[in-house]
């Protein structure tokens, strides 16, 4: 078994240590802003600032080819640092968007709902002043009804008339049977009995003559006369 001298073996660990330490680092930066473009892509980044994406994507996209032609970790570093800073701004930017649309959305709802608030007063009120207006009909019609009932209990009663001039070809059944004489053609034989004097036969009056018209009689008065009248 071959025994290394102590010398040698420390000069070994020293180069090893020496290479382990002058060996650059990988890119500290690379996953970070690779994350950071694609979650710009997922949250609208492209269509709401497609310059400003697009500066960041080739800015990683630079650091790639720095690293993978080149070679050189520190400056493709510096390249992915920059397109995480320039993310940053952008993720700023676009949550400040989303916040603004977010409070323009509160506001249109809020004025969505106050105008339809306005607009149910608006009907409620309309409504009830159509129930008012409508009370206010009918009382007034109400009223207008009960003033002429009450004009027209006080109007004196229409004067029947105490005479009446024969017409043409009238009888008495056909004079009693006037509206404003008796209304009732049986009653005929109290005008023939109160104007005797002039009429000799009841069936033959004579146009022009005047008749007296009883008005102050009884009700035996009354079916006397029905009683005469249906016998004639």
């Amino acid at each position: 078994m071959v025994r290394w001298p102590t010398a040698i073996l420390l000069l070994v660990c020293c180069c090893l240590v020496v290479a382990c330490a002058t060996q650059a680092p990988p890119p500290s930066w690379r996953l970070q802003a690779m994350a950071l473009v694609d979650d710009l892509s997922l949250h609208d980044g492209p269509r709401q600032f497609p310059v400003e994406y697009r500066n960041i994507v080739e800015t990683f996209e630079h650091g790639e080819a720095v690293l993978q032609v080149q070679k050189n970790d520190r400056e493709a570093d510096a390249y992915y640092l920059l397109a995480l800073q320039k993310g940053d701004l952008l993720k700023a930017e676009l949550q400040r968007l989303k916040r603004e649309a977010e409070e323009e959305a509160r506001r249109q709802a809020a004025e969505r709902a106050a105008r339809a608030e306005e607009e149910r007063l608006q009907r409620e009120a309309a409504q009830a002043e159509a129930r008012l207006q409508e009370r206010n009909r009918l009382k007034a019609a109400a009223e207008a009804a009960a003033a002429r009932a009450k004009a027209a209990s006080k109007e004196p009663p229409v004067a029947l008339p105490s005479t009446y001039t024969v017409r043409r070809g009238e009888t008495l059944p056909q004079i009693a049977g006037r509206t404003e004489i008796y209304n009732d053609v049986s009653l005929w034989p109290l005008i023939y009995r109160a104007n005797r004097d002039q009429i000799r036969d009841p069936k033959r009056l004579w146009p022009g003559q005047v008749l007296t018209i009883p008005r102050h009689f009884s009700h035996d008065d009354a079916v006397e006369a029905r009683r005469y009248s249906g016998k004639k």
